[in-house]
């Protein structure tokens, strides 16, 4: 009979935090013993899945170390790299465990009271001198002297070494890693989006915004040009009316698909949309003019479904005069036009159909900004930006679609395409040979650069994306084909860690990008105009004293109809009123009660009239600002029905109201 073992043999050695990796189990005991464990009264019970995860990275890591079930070395070449493996992985989890608990104390130590340490809170940074732009040889780099690096005495700070001084801040290298666990601690240490002191103040440049205008958009009745419709709404629509003499009705008076259908009656509808859209430009650009703002991005959507391969549809002649008329207005004011067509016009695509309708989508695009009829350099400032798009997984193959199926582009398109960087796959380093080589210009997006970038070349923030020899290099493929230069600038929201996150764009914008002075500047917000009107309040920008904060739930500048009369009700006039008197009294006349002025309600004078030309314009006090996170400010607020009390049996209460 063999031995007994142990009590304490046969239980499990215990694990530390420090060492994953400490406990082993005996290799010469029966095979279906290993799924089983003891408990404290040395029954066998099935291990559970931690136990056998243990024994299982504890068995591979003694094969590692050099010895496996027989004890005679390691059995081959693929179990060793997988011990190194979870070896590699147990001690990352380590690491971050630590970080945490770090990181805790920390904050209950703040919460103590307790000053801490430098050395806790934030760790030492190594200094770091980013690589010369296109320069063969590094030692002959020369300092940046530029503006975009000078410090409060207007000249660039130069150390001992010949090296630009840069701020603490942008002496961390953050390079962006979707599947990091540990996004969340390295997205704390991240540089804010603007990392440079250099300002571009006194402003010069033009100020704009996208599509929408949030004040006119919540308008009575509403101004904007992005109304659109659905294609199933076309095809219905090409059913003539119940009733063709009367205006349609979404109920008394609908398209009768008893009827013949016509092509031409679904193109009427499509097409009155966008004269629609076309006609409130005119009014948009007053406002902006009013209010400082002189360039503004036309919506894709004003002509729905222009570009479809079934439903498209020319703009000549129908909206020609329409056009023509904004353009006028847009030339008279000295504002820049421009537009943005959407993610899926992609040139570089290896399906054909996505490239025929990007050169459609282009196309119309053209049409649209060649139809407003601007002068030489208006029309020439007057771009269309798209983005290159997916890569494909071949950049290099993408690139060489992109140039093949560019070449198929009218001129007129050539002449007004721009590329820009995104937040996904193609950085600025990525698109400036290819605009160098196709004189194509770029635009600069600092807010795309902060989430997609090449480590190689510079790091995240505003400071290494200044450097002046790269800059000159992106304004040169603007000054070629004699097009104003312009730049993108938004911000992260507050919070967001993750590339993912952080591609939504803030409600308003904190500070200027380091920006030249005079450049034309697009502010890509969720709050629109009112982003505009943030900057030009924080830094006292021209203009900014016209604008003035709204009245809450209110406006001046539209019309509403007389309010209902209020105060005693109408007496008839020469009537008499009589008051109670005792059983004793005599009744005695009341002259002249019921008969005065004072009796009689007039109704308040009704509010004043606007003209189309002031309608929601401001009104006289340029009401038009809203302050952040006050959007109900926008819209009166809805009339609210108080629910009125239920009468007790025998009460007459009037009509309830539940």
């Amino acid at each position: 009979m063999a031995p007994r073992k142990s009590k304490a043999a046969t239980l499990d050695t215990p694990r530390s935090e420090s060492s994953t990796f400490s406990s082993t189990l005996d290799s010469s005991a029966p095979s279906p013993a290993r799924n089983l464990r003891r408990s404290g009264r040395n029954l066998l019970q099935p291990a559970s899945e931690k136990d056998r995860d243990h024994e299982k990275r504890s068995e591979v890591f003694g094969r590692m170390m050099g010895r496996d079930d027989t004890g005679q070395g390691l059995r081959n070449e693929k179990e060793q790299e997988e011990g190194v493996k979870m070896a590699i992985e147990g001690l990352a989890r380590m690491e971050r465990r630590l970080q945490r608990a770090t990181k805790r104390q920390k904050k209950q130590l703040e919460e103590d009271g307790i000053p801490v340490p430098s050395a806790v809170s934030r760790p030492p940074t190594v200094p770091y001198h980013p690589t010369p732009i296109n320069d063969a040889k590094p030692e002959a780099k020369k300092p940046m002297l530029k503006a975009h690096l000078n410090n409060a005495e207007g000249e660039a700070e130069i150390g001992a070494d010949g090296i630009v001084k840069m701020e603490t801040a942008a002496t961390n290298i953050i390079e962006p890693d979707l599947d990091s666990q540990d996004a969340p601690e390295r997205g704390a240490a991240r540089p804010p989006p603007v990392n440079s002191s250099y300002l571009p103040l006194p402003w010069k440049g033009r100020l704009g915004y996208a599509c929408l205008n949030t004040y006119l958009r919540n308008a009575k009745p509403p101004i904007f040009s992005s109304r659109t419709c659905r294609m199933a709404s076309i095809i219905d629509h090409r059913y003539p009316l119940q009733y063709e003499d009367e205006p349609e009705h979404h109920l008394k008076n609908k398209p009768d698909k008893s009827k013949k259908p016509r092509d031409e009656l679904g193109h009427k509808f499509v097409q009155d949309l966008g004269l629609a859209n076309a006609r409130d430009i005119v009014k948009m650009l007053r406002w902006n003019d009013k209010y400082g703002i002189k360039m503004f991005r036309l919506s894709s959507e004003m002509f729905p479904f222009a570009s479809h391969p079934v439903h498209g549809y020319k703009l000549a002649p129908f909206a020609s005069e329409v056009l023509a008329e904004a353009g006028r207005v847009a030339a008279e004011l000295g504002h820049r036009l421009t537009t943005h067509p959407g993610q899926f016009t992609q040139l570089g695509s290896p399906r054909k159909e996505v490239v025929d309708s990007a050169i459609r989508d282009l196309e119309y695009h053209d049409e649209l900004l060649s139809l407003l009829k601007l002068p030489e350099q208006q029309n020439r400032d007057a771009v269309m930006i798209i983005h290159m798009g997916g890569q494909f997984g071949d950049k290099a193959a993408t690139l060489e679609r992109f140039k093949k199926n560019y070449a198929r582009l009218s001129q007129s398109c050539k002449n007004r395409l721009v590329l820009e960087n995104d937040d996904v796959g193609w950085t600025v380093h990525d698109l400036l040979p290819v605009c160098e080589e196709l004189n194509i210009p770029l635009v600069l997006d600092y807010h795309h650069h902060n989430i997609c970038f090449d480590p190689a070349h510079c790091r995240e923030g505003t400071l290494d994306i200044s450097d002046p020899k790269l800059q000159e290099r992106i304004a040169n493929t603007w000054k070629r084909k004699g097009i104003k230069q312009k730049m993108h600038y938004s911000e992260p929201c507050d919070g967001t860690v993750t590339p993912r996150d952080r591609r939504k764009h803030r409600p308003r914008v904190a500070t200027l990008p380091p920006c030249p002075p005079d450049m034309d500047l697009m502010i890509e917000a969720k709050d629109k105009e009112q982003a505009v009107f943030e900057l030009m309040r924080t830094f006292k920008l021209p203009g900014f004293d016209k604008i003035n904060d709204m009245i809450p739930c209110g406006r001046e500048d539209e019309n509403r109809p007389a309010p209902p009369p209020k105060g005693p009700k109408k007496k008839k006039v020469g009537t008499s009123q009589k008051r109670k008197r005792a059983p004793d009294e005599e009744a005695t006349e009341l002259e002249g009660v019921g008969a005065g002025a004072d009796d009689v309600y007039v109704a308040p004078e009704g509010p004043k009239e606007f003209s189309e030309e002031e309608r929601a314009m401001g009104g006289p006090l340029n009401r038009v600002y809203w302050p952040l996170g006050c959007e109900e400010w926008l819209k009166p607020k809805k009339r609210e029905v108080k629910k009125g009390r239920v009468p007790e049996e025998g009460e007459d209460g009037g009509e309830y109201v539940g």
